[in-house]
């Protein structure tokens, strides 16, 4: 197992944050973690499709809600 240095007020949030959810702390870090991870891979797909969503505006390719619900109906059998 490997160790890393965690300073003394943040040894001291994770041990609070550990107890008040009844795990030990080196098992509260890694959900912590774990969760963090998730997240930051969430975000940047997000970016991405924001990024790209927003070329696709200054480019011209867009398309107005009603055809594109219109579509939507269409494709989904969805009444009017």
């Amino acid at each position: 197992m490997a160790t890393i240095p965690i300073k003394p007020e943040r040894m001291a949030q994770l041990e609070d944050y550990a107890h008040r959810r009844g795990q030990d702390p080196a098992a509260a870090l890694d959900d912590v973690l774990a969760e963090y991870l998730d997240w930051e891979q969430d975000y940047r797909q997000a970016v991405a499709g924001i990024r790209k969503g927003y070329a696709d505006l200054e480019a011209g390719r867009t398309q107005l809600a009603e055809e594109a619900f219109e579509e939507l109906r269409g494709k989904h059998g969805l009444p009017r």
